[in-house]
């Protein structure tokens, strides 16, 4: 490693040092009125990751996000006024510590609930794939992730699709306040890789050189169509959860003082005696030290005097713009043929899959079977295996992935088996697909179709035959469509295939095989203009 790379990591790291001391005194001087998660002890992790990453790159992070934001580019000021709720800040005000974006660096967002980012990363690996733009996606997330549903589900599409996604575990040995060795049966997350068939990594989380020499071969692997990779960082954060919550009720002080000990910055200037480091005098590093000092301070200033949101923003970017239906795309009067409600939504799938290719179909038993009901019948022979693709059943896992899709450039569209298998994805629908357009301020879109058969009936039992389009219409950013005629499920599927919205688009199985008059060609029909 040459000189000018061991100063740029340590001028990372001590950027997200000093920002998260200053946020810890704002948060005392009742500067943050929400939450404030810092990365005090951590800052060699995403400083190593992020290192080898491109603005192209996508990162996908946690509540513990500032390091990731800072080390992936975003300018402290932009996360100070975020927590000051400022205009000026990433989010504009609107996230706080936990939810912050700035979709123009590759910051795809942070998340206040544990495991989504590991399936979004996974589906701005399948983007990647889509595009054919060599762009890799990295989900950092704790060790209380690991035991979470989405890591299976997101490590083993990943590992089956080979998607370019780098898997981060920031293992700090609490997730909150439970200890990892309580919570975990093996005391290695790294070992797990093994049952992905992929690539893991058990680092030192306070040695910046080593997390990213090895972060430096799993991102070319990932670029190379290598597939994804496991890293588990060992650290320790040397602040409490968030800041103001009792730090000893759980651990001792004598621990923590022992991880200060460990501080990463102080171990980067020990590898100085590396003979495959060049040297550098210590009066380099305590430049970079008042540098970034005045830095910081020139940024809370900065926050602190910047405007507020307007209170007319508040309701702002819920939804995207309306798209409008030009004359000449307006469905024709008086259609002369007759075709199935089935036959119209397969139409209008395969003209939008055949003039947009960025569309792609996920779902159970859809490809070669063409689906439970015949809604892909024929597609993949033209477009599988990436473009119509099979999954696991892992409802969650896919819906996740579609997220993370979406906010990277492709438009995914999720075909459940049965209506009543969207409840397995309602966490990734409402907290994240539903609100990812506000809580980004609108700077990220969510072109995300998600489709299933509703009322089946004829003994197929609770489980099978829910229509729950009632609840799902109270979900501010998600829009419902249930059509009930053959020529409006072909307007109304093409027109949710173009708008920015998440669409929900429900169709009753009694409807399938009805027959009416359908317009050819091209036609749509805007939200709320169907029949009724």
């Amino acid at each position: 490693m040459n000189r000018q790379t061991i100063l740029d990591l340590y001028r990372t790291m001590q950027i997200i040092r000093q920002t998260e001391e200053e946020l810890a005194r704002c948060h005392q001087r009742g500067l943050i009125h929400g939450a404030c998660h810092t990365y005090v002890g951590q800052e060699a992790i995403a400083t190593g990751v992020c290192a080898h990453l491109t603005s192209r790159d996508s990162v996908f992070s946690t509540h513990r996000g500032h390091g990731h934001a800072l080390a992936k580019g975003l300018a402290p000021v932009a996360l100070i006024a975020e927590l000051f709720g400022r205009q000026l800040g990433c989010s504009r005000g609107r996230g706080g510590s936990m939810h912050l974006f700035s979709p123009e660096i590759g910051l795809m967002g942070t998340s206040g609930i544990v495991g989504p980012c590991i399936l979004q990363a996974c589906g701005g690996g399948y983007s990647s794939k889509i595009l054919q733009n060599g762009s890799v996606a990295v989900a950092f997330f704790g060790d209380g992730a690991v035991n979470n549903g989405a890591f299976h589900e997101g490590l083993n599409m990943a590992a089956i699709w080979k998607l370019p996604v780098l898997f981060v575990c920031e293992n700090n040995q609490y997730a909150t306040e439970v200890p990892f060795s309580y919570s975990s049966s093996s005391d290695s997350v790294a070992s797990r890789a093994a049952n992905y068939s992929m690539s893991g990594y058990q680092l030192d989380g306070n040695d910046v050189v080593g997390i990213y020499r090895a972060a430096e071969e799993a991102v070319a692997r990932a670029r190379k169509g290598g597939g994804p990779s496991l890293l588990e960082c060992k650290t320790y954060r040397t602040r409490p959860h968030a800041e103001g919550m009792g730090d000893f009720t759980y651990r001792t002080r004598e621990e923590v003082d022992q991880w200060k000990l460990k501080c990463p910055l102080i171990r980067l200037r020990s590898h100085l005696s590396m003979s495959d480091i060049e040297s550098i005098d210590s009066s380099s590093f305590d430049t970079i030290d008042q540098e970034v000092k005045q830095l910081v301070l020139q940024s809370r200033v900065q926050a602190e005097t910047s405007p507020e949101p307007s209170e007319d923003s508040a309701m702002m970017n819920i939804y995207a713009p309306a798209r409008s239906v030009p004359n000449e795309r307006q469905a024709k009067p008086n259609p002369a043929r007759v075709i199935s409600f089935s036959q119209a939504t397969l139409e209008a799938l395969s003209e939008e899959m055949a003039s947009n290719p960025n569309i792609f179909v996920m779902g159970e038993g859809i490809g070669v079977r063409g689906g439970n009901f015949l809604t892909t019948k024929g597609l993949y022979d033209l477009y599988g295996p990436e473009r119509l693709c099979d999954t696991p059943i892992c409802e969650r896992g896919f819906v996740g992935l579609a997220c993370g899709a979406a906010m990277t450039g492709t438009r995914p569209v999720i075909d459940f088996m049965f209506a009543d298998f969207v409840l397995d994805g309602f966490g990734e629908i409402i907290n994240q697909i539903a609100k990812m357009q506000y809580m980004s301020s609108g700077r990220l879109r969510m072109p995300v179709l998600l489709r299933g058969c509703i009322g089946i009936g004829h003994s197929a039992a609770t489980h099978h035959s829910g229509s729950y389009y009632g609840m799902l219409a109270q979900v501010p950013g998600l829009r419902v469509v249930v059509p009930s005629m053959a020529s409006d499920a072909k307007g109304l599927l093409k027109h949710a295939l173009r708008c920015d919205d998440p669409v929900l688009f429900l169709e009753h199985r009694e409807l399938l095989q009805t027959k009416e008059a359908v317009p050819e060609g091209d036609y749509e029909i805007e939200f709320g203009k169907a029949r009724v």
